[in-house]
């Protein structure tokens, strides 16, 4: 008895295919549209328009329809430009790296160019208090995270670093400075961060028999230590990848 054929599986193809083309980072794979002429509202516009908005309100608060509103345009004349909110997102969150300024050559010291990427990437996305979180919760393939990532991947490869090494340390530099400029982010962003790590203080002071070696070492960050603690971490980093177990 010859098995039915699957009724189902095209449609469940097609799905998939539609999922992916409308997942975060999907714009820089989606062929654009060419079948009319657009409307007259720029991309370079756009997207300016939501960097704008993001930086003002925040992701949660950002909608085509809000976008528009500032563009003084009709939704509906996004869509000739951008498919998605997260289009929009993955786009503004490129723009942001373009403004990462690197050396146009890179130095004798593998070290010297790894510190010049991790300061300038903090920097621009502090100016932006958004674009840690959501650097961190989607693929960074656009263009400008793309030459970021070739001028730090190529000066890793000048520190003696292939393979999953190289994969590794990549990873490891690149979560340090969006992980810590995303909770720098977040506090910078509350009135309160005084008040709030005081209380800290005086709630693990009040536990000192069950926190002993925190009550000692508090408070751990000053409130305007934030850049003194980045550069502190860096170089515990970089001198971990500059030890030759980091090759092991």
């Amino acid at each position: 008895m010859s098995a039915k054929p699957n009724g189902n599986k095209g449609t469940n193809g097609n799905k998939g295919k539609k999922a992916l083309e409308n997942a975060p980072g999907a714009v820089w794979f989606r062929a654009e549209k060419t079948s009319r002429p657009r409307p007259q509202l720029s991309h370079e516009r756009i997207i300016a328009t939501a960097v704008e908005l993001l930086d003002r309100d925040g992701v949660q608060k950002l909608s085509m329809r809000r976008l528009a509103e500032r563009l003084g345009a009709h939704a509906t004349s996004l869509y000739w430009h951008v498919a998605t909110k997260d289009d929009v997102l993955d786009l503004a969150l490129d723009a942001v790296f373009a403004e990462l300024d690197l050396p146009e050559e890179h130095s004798a010291s593998w070290q010297e160019d790894i510190e010049a990427f991790m300061t300038g990437l903090r920097s621009v996305l502090l100016r932006h208090p958004w674009a840690a979180a959501l650097a961190n919760s989607r693929p960074l393939v656009g263009p400008n995270a793309l030459r970021s990532s070739e001028f730090a991947y190529t000066a890793l490869t000048t520190g003696g670093f292939e393979g999953v090494h190289l994969s590794s340390a990549a990873a490891t530099i690149t979560h340090y400075v969006i992980g810590s400029a995303s909770s720098e982010a977040v506090w910078q962003q509350r009135s309160d961060e005084a008040a709030t790590r005081s209380a800290v203080d005086a709630h693990i002071r009040a536990h000192i028999d069950e926190y002993p070696t925190l009550a000692g070492h508090f408070p751990l960050l000053e409130e305007d230590d934030w850049d003194s603690h980045f550069r502190r971490g860096m170089r515990l980093l970089l001198a971990g990848l500059t030890s030759p177990d980091a090759h092991a």
